[in-house]
């Protein structure tokens, strides 16, 4: 029996009436395991009116229950972990351990919502003129929506809601129509942790829906992940809609190889963070930068990515999983082709790679190029798959422009044993997140996320200090309290006496 997705509205668990239905598939054979009507223009309607109606009651909680909320919730995502970790993966494809890190990296951000106290504080002056104190509070803003990839279905809204409820807000979530179970089971828990009714509501839908959260008059910030092209637009109807928006979009991930660098250690971060998750996250290792001789270890690269095999999410010998939809298979396989046709050496070739059983799944096998030069298609597009280019030079300048040149700005890593290149490289390279001798630099919460470039548009980043102002305003107060008797002539200038 195939199940029916519902969205979450005022606290109740709808079917949606919506005309549009949208099949779920099982990456690994295309079957069918569920469907979802998308919202109606009413449905939004509703649920936007449900989170403003509950959070002028919720900004009104004090902080620190708001805070508890919090607690409870991380309790209840731990103690369920392998049962999210377990839906995702089925709706992925994604293998069980990786299915279980994306749950893991989302709780860590609720964890971090829970300490919303400090961070919601303002700031104090006495006496900034005779008799007369400033001071200022935080403030939540009203509704906020998120709008959420397939790659990332427990992280990436656990990024959004958790925080911007924390700051005192209400919020309409948009999930991936691709992978949306994954998401309501969180929203189900966030209910069991004793949430209001109303203050988190969930809709699905495609471009529809996407349109009426840019335009609504009362939703105030948009926080959205995905694609560039898609990016841009958000940002763009978002922002000429008056509304606060964060979008994160491409990546083209270089990792910069050093002669010094431990070869073995190398080798090993390189098959992890170029094909894991089947290279389908925005901070994968798409470029390897090999420097001077460290491109003699290509070779045993070439050999340690072969011995990679995808399967099934149940399938603990798997490395990682199908891509999430034939479209995207057939965009991986078309650049891939293109690489070949540009005059990149493909030295491991993934295009036939199947699973027995599960031949009309979206396999992709692990694919490696070297030769990759700037003008290349491979080399200027996300692929978003289990593919990896290498690229050498002969110095570390080299290196630095050639990632400064690329107009993607998400992350990036130098494998060295030199103090001094890694802080070269990590003062003059022009890219938001870095790692040194750590292939995907993803901060924990207590820091933000901060892609550069076209890696992001907007001001304020996701989770840590930056969820905070991006989710609240600042209101500052300047007071005089004249003693008794005292009376005050007249200033007729803006200056403070």
């Amino acid at each position: 029996m195939t199940t029916q997705v519902q969205h979450l509205i005022g606290g109740e668990c709808l079917d949606g009436s919506g005309d549009h239905i949208i099949e779920i598939t099982n990456p690994a054979d295309n079957g069918t395991i569920a469907r979802l009507n998308c919202a109606t223009e009413a449905e939004v309607n509703q649920a936007v009116a449900s989170a403003k109606a509950a959070q002028l009651q919720w900004r009104e909680t004090p902080v620190s229950e708001r805070a508890r909320l919090m607690l409870r919730y991380q309790h209840l995502l731990k103690e369920n972990h392998d049962r999210i970790a377990t839906v995702l993966a089925k709706e992925t494809g994604k293998t069980f351990a990786d299915a279980k890190g994306d749950v893991w990296r989302g709780i860590e951000v609720v964890e971090q919502a829970a300490n919303i106290a400090s961070m919601m504080m303002g700031e104090t002056v006495e006496n900034v003129a005779r008799g007369i104190d400033t001071y200022s509070y935080i403030q939540p803003l009203g509704v906020c929506a998120g709008i959420t990839p397939f790659n990332f279905p427990a992280m990436i809204p656990l990024w959004m809601f958790p925080m911007a409820i924390a700051c005192g807000n209400g919020f309409v979530l948009k999930p991936s129509e691709q992978d949306p179970m994954t998401p309501m089971l969180l929203a189900e828990l966030f209910e069991q942790a004793g949430a209001p009714k109303g203050l988190l509501n969930v809709v699905h839908g495609a471009k529809e829906v996407v349109d009426q959260i840019l335009t609504h008059p009362d939703i105030k910030t948009i926080s959205f992940v995905g694609s560039v092209p898609v990016g841009q637009y958000i940002y763009k109807t978002g922002t000429a809609n008056l509304k606060r928006v964060q979008a994160f979009a491409g990546a083209k991930n270089h990792m910069v190889v050093m002669p010094d660098a431990d070869k073995d250690t190398v080798i090993n971060q390189l098959v992890g963070s170029s094909v894991g998750a089947a290279g389908q996250r925005c901070m994968a290792i798409s470029v390897a930068v090999f420097v001077g001789e460290s491109k003699q270890w290509i070779p045993e690269l070439q050999q340690a990515l072969a011995k990679v095999r995808p399967g099934l999410w149940d399938d603990e010998e798997a490395g990682y999983g199908p891509l999430i939809n034939p479209g995207a298979k057939a965009r991986v396989l078309e650049l891939i082709q293109s690489g070949k046709e540009e005059g990149a050496t493909c030295l491991l070739d993934g295009s036939e790679f199947t699973v027995a059983g599960h031949e009309s799944g979206n396999w992709v096998g692990p694919t490696l190029f070297s030769d990759v030069t700037p003008q290349m298609r491979i080399y200027n597009e996300e692929i978003f798959g289990p593919v990896l280019c290498t690229s050498n030079v002969n110095t570390l300048a080299e290196a630095i422009e050639l990632v400064n040149n690329n107009p993607f700005g998400n992350g990036t890593s130098i494998f060295t044993n030199s103090g001094a290149a890694a802080r070269k490289y990590q003062h003059e390279i022009e890219v938001g997140q870095v790692g040194i001798n750590v292939p995907i630099p993803v901060p924990l919460p207590f820091f933000s996320f901060t892609g550069w470039k076209n890696s992001f548009y907007g001001d304020l980043h996701a989770y840590g200090k930056q969820a905070v102002r991006f989710y609240t305003e600042t209101k500052t107060v300047t007071a005089r309290w004249p003693e008794s008797g005292i009376v005050e002539g007249q200033n007729l200038t803006i200056a403070l006496k």
